[in-house]
């Protein structure tokens, strides 16, 4: 094949599928959708291969386009890795940081790592990500994640902060006027208790610890969600027992909407993590990022 597509085709190519929407990959790139969609095609005559499936409402990539878009995701993480390098003998550090976190991680953030983060480099653009799939942060094009320790890869560098976390199980003082307070997770079974469903479709079952004993819950109950902050305000208007983390509980129980059972079984664990691959360069912009997450740590110490 003579015809090998510029820069700008390939960017716009991954930026499609990524997208899966040309509307939206033409508003990331400054372009028309018709511009996006015509520069496409022409890059699909002149190689003589169709990557992209189109239908009216989504973009699909054909065998062949995924094909290149497993070859083509390490080189322009690459190219953009050695921009970044460059970069950096430029001074001040520029371009844009992106970091996938859970939204919980990212309400913490924006209480001081992120103001004092985005005063400090007016250059850099903060691209925060929030879901609570844990993803693959180098195949996704991600250059930090934030997640608890437990979650994190263990070929990864880790970047501890906001001190240890604990889930506490909660209900509210009218629940348990109606319903004999549990004094064990087995108690639990015999309650109603609002479920928590994962990002793969599964329901999270309920972990306790108590002097080294270990116990897991498959709870029962009528109502299920897939957002902790949701499962508190349903545990508020007495619909049943949550299991949440206490950074989402503490303001319930401040204002005695919420009571926590079950304490003695809820024990501390290892917190939240700044995480990226160490066998990569470390762009300038992520390591100012963890200068300034260091320094609100030791400020809050």
């Amino acid at each position: 094949m003579s015809y090998r597509p510029t820069l700008d085709d390939l960017n716009a190519f991954s930026a499609i599928v990524a997208h899966r929407s040309f509307r939206k990959a033409a508003g990331e790139l400054g372009l028309s959708p018709s511009t996006l969609s015509h520069m496409m095609r022409n890059m699909e005559a002149r190689m003589g291969v169709r990557l992209l499936h189109r239908t009216t409402r989504s973009v699909a990539t054909t065998e062949a386009g995924e094909m290149l878009l497993d070859r083509l995701k390490p080189v322009l993480r690459d190219l953009g890795l050695a921009l970044d390098a460059v970069g950096e003998f430029g001074g001040q550090p520029s371009g844009t940081l992106r970091i996938n976190a859970s939204e919980i991680a990212a309400r913490m953030l924006l209480n001081a790592a992120i103001p004092l983060f985005l005063e400090r480099y007016p250059e850099i653009s903060l691209d925060i990500v929030t879901e609570n799939r844990l993803v693959d942060i180098v195949g996704e094009g991600f250059d930090a994640g934030i997640r608890l320790r437990e979650s994190v890869p263990l070929d990864m560098i880790a970047v501890e902060f906001g001190g240890e976390a604990r889930f506490l199980a909660v209900a509210s003082s009218a629940y348990l006027k109606d319903h004999k307070r549990p004094k064990t997770p087995e108690d639990l079974k015999r309650h109603r208790c609002i479920r928590l469903r994962m990002p793969s479709g599964k329901l999270y079952r309920w972990e306790f610890e108590k002097h080294g004993q270990e116990v897991t819950i498959e709870v029962s109950g009528a109502l299920t969600l897939d957002h902790v902050e949701l499962m508190a305000e349903a545990a508020v208007k007495g619909l049943g027992i949550a299991y949440v983390p206490e950074r989402v509980a503490r303001p319930y129980l401040a204002s005695r909407e919420v009571i926590s059972v079950l304490d003695d079984w809820c024990p501390s664990i290892p917190g939240l993590c700044l995480y990226y691959p160490g066998d990569r360069h470390v762009p300038q912009s992520l390591r100012a990022f963890i200068s300034v997450l260091t320094e609100v740590e030791r400020q809050g110490a």
